[in-house]
């Protein structure tokens, strides 16, 4: 029982960064997308929080909030079948929660933790339940998100391996129909991204732990040791990096596939640090004290990433710039009194949410830094100016 109360506890220290890391970030041009571009069920769900809860940045990350820790939950529940140790599990979430890009898919608005979510409920109901229920799960996920589609080609692997043809054949159907309705974004000529996207899968999983990622699947495929988690995780991946010599891939789309196999790749580290007396664990200990220090630094950096802007000559070069000034930008035009303005379309679309609406009354234009004028407004992190605007009254009469 006391685990339980473990569990909750991370998840409520989780929870609670996150909401109060919401306060620091605005609206991105890329969630308006989101919000208003293509129908999707991730934009319904989004915009269904935003009606009950009116416009503002809680209403707007509280949905992926809510999924990233059910996520959670499904992953503690799947490493049952994994791990004996209840406390080894609560490292692994531990883990889970920490990575770079669990953190960011919790927080922003994108497909990334609504797939998590979806494959971490798939797995779940498939290794726990009657078969039937993941049917159910399955035929739905064809009709709500693309990204599914490499769960279906996953499957179809799968069920090859495995000799389930009824499997096979459901699979082989819900692949068609998500190609038919989504397709297959491939695109352009060929031009090398492949070294770019092994340093962002880097930064998503930390350099030491997508190392491991590699050497427990090469490993499981040279032992011949394949489960689901292993054919969800393995293709996609590969596929990725293959894609990625052609092209340069959207992250969002294929790390939450490897994310969801982590109950595979504790199992190897726990099962190899286990089967050796305590005089040869040491090793182990340390590349997972490393690991988890690591985590921690990456997890500080984001949660305190505002205070870099005291250090970056060029506060553009900030890896969240495109998700801050909106928020404060909108208010201190309210507290002028400008309720409208004229600006450059990607900022006039993320003040509109904040209720600065697009009108020809005030004209708000960017200017450099340094620049010191009557009527501009500046917006300022960590004692540092990173953004000032001239806000001009036109008089159209």
């Amino acid at each position: 029982m006391r685990y339980r109360y473990i569990l909750l506890l991370i998840l409520g220290v989780d929870a609670l960064i996150l909401l109060l890391q919401t306060t620091e970030l605005s609206i991105s041009n890329k969630e308006l997308h989101i919000l208003y571009g293509d129908s999707s069920f991730l934009q319904f769900f989004i915009n269904l929080s935003l009606k009950l809860f009116s416009n503002n940045d809680f209403a707007l990350r509280i949905p992926m909030i809510s999924l990233h820790l059910m996520s959670a939950i499904l992953l503690y529940k799947t490493l049952e079948n994994y791990i004996l140790l209840n406390k080894d599990r609560l490292w692994v979430i531990l883990v889970f929660v920490l990575l770079p890009g669990v953190m960011s898919s919790a927080i922003v608005v994108n497909s990334a933790g609504f797939i998590i979510f979806g494959l971490s409920l798939f797995i779940y109901l498939y290794q726990n339940f009657n078969e039937k229920y993941s049917y159910i799960v399955l035929i739905i996920y064809a009709f709500i998100d693309k990204d599914f589609l490499y769960l279906f080609f996953s499957l179809i692997l799968f069920s090859i391996y495995s000799k389930n043809n009824r499997f096979l054949i459901l699979n082989t159907i819900l692949f068609l129909i998500s190609f038919i309705l989504y397709g297959l974004h491939i695109k352009g000529s060929p031009s090398g991204h492949f070294l770019d996207t092994i340093g962002i899968y880097a930064t998503v999983f930390s350099p030491i732990i997508f190392i491991y990622i590699f050497y427990v699947l090469y490993k499981k495929y040279l032992l011949k040791e394949f489960d689901i988690l292993w054919f969800i995780a393995s293709p996609v991946l590969l596929f990725s990096l293959l894609l990625s010599f052609r092209q340069k891939i959207e992250i969002e789309h294929f790390a939450p596939y490897i994310i969801v196999a982590l109950p595979l790749f504790a199992q190897t580290f726990i099962s190899s640090y286990r089967v050796r007396l305590k005089m040869f664990r040491k090793t182990y200990k340390n590349i997972f004290i490393l690991t988890f220090s690591l985590l921690v630094v990456y997890s500080l950096i984001i949660f305190f990433n505002k205070e870099f802007y005291s250090v970056i000559e060029n506060p553009k070069k900030h890896f969240a710039y495109k998700m801050h000034i909106a928020k404060e930008l909108a208010q201190l035009l309210k507290d002028k009194n400008i309720r409208c303005v004229e600006t450059k379309e990607k900022m006039a679309e993320r003040l509109k949410f904040y209720g600065i609406k697009k009108c020809k009354a005030n004209r708000l234009q960017e200017i450099a830094l340094e620049t010191q004028k009557r009527g501009s407004v500046t917006v300022s992190y960590a004692q540092r100016v990173v953004y000032r605007a001239n806000v001009t009254k036109i008089n159209n009469r």
